[in-house]
């Protein structure tokens, strides 16, 4: 157990995976801040832009994993910047195809060349080896969690 001060002064035990998730909870919400979470602007436009700058919306959505109304609304919000069209695609004209404009081409590059930026320096403060081991670590507990995951849905 670790001892941390509260608000009143006062000595408390924190365990150590309570320090440790809440680090996660704090990685994760800079991570879904800087970039752009799942459904953002941001995730949208590099997603076209890995995709060779265009993709059938049926497909960004299935990729973001939100809801129709929600991509909906970031697509529409892409428009009205003229970073993307929505145009019906040619074999079914049922089904739309969400491309990149000019600008938005340059917009995605922009948002990846910053993205880039921040992988590299991202883990700075440790050593090579540091990383390697961080990394491993992860990968247990992703494995861990999945299975936990797999006995809750097996409820």
């Amino acid at each position: 157990m670790l001892e941390t001060e509260d608000e009143n002064d006062k000595l408390t035990s924190v365990s150590i995976e309570r320090q440790v998730l809440r680090n996660f909870g704090y990685f994760g919400f800079f991570l879904h801040r800087h970039a752009g979470g799942r459904a953002g602007k941001p995730y949208i436009l590099i997603a076209l832009r890995q995709a060779g700058g265009s993709l059938p919306q049926r497909e960004l959505l299935s990729q973001a994993g939100t809801a129709a109304a929600s991509l909906s609304e970031v697509l529409t919000k892409l428009e009205n910047e003229k970073l993307i069209e929505r145009r019906p695609m040619e074999h079914d004209g049922r089904q739309r195809e969400v491309i990149l404009t000019v600008e938005g081409r340059a917009r995605a590059e922009e948002i990846n060349a910053k993205r880039e930026a921040f992988i590299e320096q991202s883990l700075y403060p440790l050593a090579d080896e540091e990383k390697t081991q961080l990394a491993g670590m992860l990968d247990r507990i992703s494995a861990h969690w999945h299975e936990i995951e797999d006995r809750e849905r097996a409820m």
